[in-house]
């Protein structure tokens, strides 16, 4: 492994789900309507989830064929080995070993948006996800002391099977689980049939990474009017993870469940202090009048009791962001192999910010430990 002079933690890695592994994973009752790679009339290859391309390939928050080749060529160029490797747990090490990251906590590709559906059949959802999570607890078995499985809940269609899964995930050793900031079936993340989600997660100790993901077929902010992967990619990532916070928070959730954590993942950290201080403002203006949240402390001050945020590794604002919220609530997070990042010069972009020693100490190793309470040794 490549020597570094801290411990490294990442916060949010990636895998690619291979060929075939929905249909091997997911129960049979679903088998012929599990997520499946086809090939177009115009040779390029896509996902139908239920008989329903997706991610989108036309229309609001789509992703075009161009830009799916752009990023197919640009991580064949960067990651040419892993991808040879078809990215299994071999290569994922291997990968880890280069950057000199010792634990990785694992988000997916494709399941950022195959249950990602508005309209999607809430048993054949729930049922995608219980699938990713078999998948992923096998892929983690390679080497568990250093890839750690996140779970994927984002099947909130029905949220008594929400809850359920996050039960099964939990007795299975899964730290963690995540969901999407975006609205599903008109449910804000502080509607009330939650409750009983985030009442078991607190129970549990399970963590929650909010993690957003451009052309899901699901309402994200700027879809209904960008028609661009740079104007709606740049628009959705902070936009929707403003509002995820915002519903958390200001809808009471974070109130309700003290011991709950939760990190906003993907987004960047730059906007953090303005939000954290424009819902400090509301709350100030609003706080005792009816019909307005009742609060009993500012925002600002359940973010930092329970919440955390990853920055991106070339963030010019990561040093103030750090002075203002303190430096216990930023986690690094690589995207590998996601094309946004180099790698390894993800670390190495990392390593050099102008920040103090003993805020990279947390950054990259305590406070990924403190969010998903993971104590390896």
């Amino acid at each position: 492994m490549a020597t570094r002079p801290f411990r490294i933690m990442d916060a949010d890695g990636h895998v690619m789900e291979p060929a075939g592994m929905w249909q091997r994973y997911i129960a049979a009752e679903f088998r012929d309507r599990a997520p499946r790679v086809v090939v177009g009339p115009d040779g390029r290859r896509r996902i139908l989830v239920d008989g329903q391309p997706c991610p989108r390939v036309d229309g609001p928050n789509s992703i075009s064929g161009a830009m799916r080749e752009a990023f197919a060529l640009r991580i064949r160029e960067l990651l040419g080995q892993y991808a040879r490797a078809d990215y299994d747990a071999d290569s994922q090490l291997l990968a880890m070993d280069e950057g000199g990251v010792e634990v990785a906590f694992l988000y997916p590709t494709q399941g950022l948006y195959t249950a990602s559906v508005d309209d999607l059949d809430p048993a054949l959802a729930i049922a995608t996800c219980r699938a990713y999570n078999d998948w992923i607890l096998d892929f983690c078995a390679r080497a568990p002391d250093r890839l750690k499985p996140v779970a994927m809940l984002v099947g909130l269609h029905e949220p008594a099977l929400a809850v359920a899964e996050a039960a099964r995930v939990a007795d299975a050793g899964f730290k963690a689980v995540f969901i999407r900031p975006n609205p599903i079936r008109g449910r804000r993340l502080d509607d009330p049939a939650y409750e009983p989600l985030w009442a078991q997660c607190e129970r549990r100790g399970l963590a929650v990474g909010v993690h957003e993901g451009v052309s899901a077929l699901l309402p994200a902010a700027g879809a209904d009017r960008f028609s661009t992967f740079f104007q709606s990619h740049a628009a959705s990532h902070p936009m929707e993870q403003m509002l995820a916070m915002l519903s958390l928070i200001g809808g009471g959730v974070l109130e309700r469940y003290p011991r709950l954590r939760v990190a906003f993942l993907e987004s960047g950290c730059g906007w953090l202090p303005y939000w954290l201080w424009r819902m400090d403002e509301h709350w100030e203006q609003c706080d005792g009048i009816a019909g307005e949240p009742r609060l009993a402390m500012k925002p600002s001050d359940y973010f930092r009791r329970q919440c955390w945020i990853s920055c991106e590794p070339d963030e010019p604002y990561v040093d103030r962001v750090l002075d203002l919220i303190g430096e216990d609530r930023l986690l690094f997070a690589s995207d590998y192999p996601h094309p946004d990042h180099k790698w390894p010069e993800t670390v190495e972009a990392m390593l050099a910010m102008p920040i103090p020693d003993a805020a990279k100490r947390k950054v990259l190793w305590d406070n990924p430990v403190a969010f998903y309470g993971e104590r390896p040794s």
